[in-house]
C-alpha cells in the first residue's frame, strides 16, 4: 500500500486516547493520511474548533502536520501501547517510522493492537539493549533524524544516547503541557533526566528549553528559574542559581529568551499573585517556560498538572544529536502523538537553521 492510498474496505481509523481528545489531537489527527504503519481500531471524529485560550499551542501543532513526516527510530516498541502510538503518529504524518527491536515480538504485540505494519521498515535486533544501540548508528548514518521511545527502560535508553548522540550541550528533558486556564503552552524542565544539576548544567537546561519554544514559534520565551521564594536567600541555593541564571541572560550567556528568578510558582504563573506581591517582571505572572531547581520537584509539579490539574502533556529530550519523543509507559496515544510532534517541530527547527 503506498502512502496516499485509501486503506481496504472496513478499515477504519485508529482510538488513540483513554481519555477525550484534547487540543494537541485536534490538530494531529485532523485530515487522515494513510501512510505505512496503520491499525483496524477506530477514531473518534475530532471537532478542530479548540477554545481561544489555547490558541498559542494550536498554532504549534498545526505546523507539526503541516510539513513532511521525518525518518524516526523507534526503539524496543514490543508492547500494544507503543505500536498503537506509532500508527497514530505515522497515520497524522508525523514520523516514518522504522522499527528496531526482536521482530517476532513486535509483530506479535501489532497483531494484538490490531496495528498493520504492511510495509512498515523492521530493523531485527535481539533485545532491547541492542535495539537502543542500533537506534544511534541510525542517527550517525543519517537514517533517521529523531528517536522515539517503545517499551524499554528510560535509563536503558539513555545509556545508549549518552555514549553515542551527545553534543557539546547538556542533555535534558522538556514537558510541554497543555494546561486547562491557562493562557499558553506550559514548558517544564528538567523533570526527568537531571537529577541535582549545578549552575553550569542549569544554564544549558534553560538553554534546551528555549530553542524548543524557538523551533514551536514562540518568539522571546519569557523563563521562570523556580524556588520556594520570590527573593535571594543565601541559605537556598534553588535563589542563588535563579538570580545567577537571570543575570547570564542578561550577560548573553543564555540567548533568546526573558529569563527571570527567584520565582515562586504562583507569581511565575499568576498575574494575580505578582501583583500582590509587587514582583515587577516581565516574566511574572505569564512565564512560558517553568524552571525547577531538581529532577524531583519538577517530576511532582509535571504529575500534579496532568493528574489533578486535567493537563494534557508531551516530552521530550534534548542536547543530543537527534531528539528524543521520551514517552512514559502510562502515557496515552495522545500524549505519544504530542512527544512526536515535539521532536518533528524540534528537527524543522534545527534544518532551517542550517539553511
Amino acid at each position: 500500500m503506498n502512502w496516499n492510498q485509501t486503506p481496504a474496505s472496513g478499515t477504519k481509523l485508529l482510538q488513540p486516547a483513554e481519555r477525550p481528545l484534547p487540543h494537541f489531537a485536534g490538530y494531529l489527527l485532523t485530515g487522515p493520511r494513510f501512510v505505512r504503519c496503520r491499525t483496524t481500531r477506530t477514531i473518534d471524529t475530532v471537532n478542530e474548533t479548540t477554545t481561544p485560550h489555547h490558541t498559542h499551542l494550536q498554532r504549534l501543532l498545526d505546523a507539526a502536520r503541516n510539513s513532511p513526516p521525518i525518518p524516526t527510530a523507534v526503539v524496543h516498541p514490543v508492547d500494544e501501547e507503543s505500536l498503537v502510538g506509532v500508527a497514530a503518529a505515522s497515520q497524522a504524518g508525523l514520523i516514518t517510522p522504522v522499527l528496531v527491536g526482536p521482530e517476532a515480538k513486535i509483530r506479535a504485540a501489532a497483531e494484538a493492537a490490531a496495528v498493520t505494519l504492511d510495509n512498515c521498515e523492521i530493523i531485527p535486533v535481539q533485545h532491547s539493549h541492542a535495539a537502543a544501540a542500533k537506534a544511534v548508528e541510525l542517527v550517525h548514518a543519517g537514517r533517521v533524524a529523531a528517536l522515539m521511545k517503545g517499551s524499554l527502560h528510560t535509563d536503558e535508553l539513555m545509556r545508549a544516547v549518552v555514549a553515542g548522540l551527545r553534543t557539546e550541550r547538556r542533555i535534558s528533558h522538556v514537558f510541554a503541557f497543555d494546561v486547562p486556564n491557562y493562557a499558553r503552552p506550559l514548558f517544564i524542565t528538567d523533570a526527568a533526566i537531571n537529577i541535582r544539576p549545578d549552575l553550569d548544567a542549569k544554564r544549558d537546561i534553560v538553554q534546551n528549553a528555549i530553542d524548543l519554544a524557538l523551533a514551536l514559534g514562540i518568539d522571546t520565551p519569557k523563563v521562570a528559574v523556580l524556588s520556594a521564594v520570590e527573593t535571594v536567600n543565601p541559605r537556598i541555593q534553588s535563589t542563588l542559581d535563579a538570580a545567577a541564571l537571570g543575570k547570564m541572560a542578561d550577560r548573553g550567556q543564555i540567548t533568546g529568551g526573558l529569563v527571570d528568578g527567584p520565582l515562586a510558582f504562583d507569581n511565575a504563573v499568576s498575574p494575580t499573585a505578582a501583583r500582590i506581591k509587587h514582583i515587577v517582571s516581565p516574566v511574572a505572572g505569564q512565564a512560558d517556560i517553568l524552571v525547577v531547581p531538581d529532577l524531583e520537584s519538577g517530576n511532582m509539579l509535571a504529575k500534579q498538572l496532568e493528574y489533578l490539574g486535567g493537563a494534557e502533556g508531551a516530552g521530550v529530550v534534548l542536547g543530543t544529536r537527534a531528539p528524543i519523543a521520551l514517552t512514559s509507559r502510562a502515557d496515552d496515544t495522545t500524549s505519544r502523538l504530542a512527544s512526536c510532534a515535539l521532536a518533528k517541530l524540534m528537527v524543522r527547527h534545527r534544518e532551517a537553521l542550517l539553511v
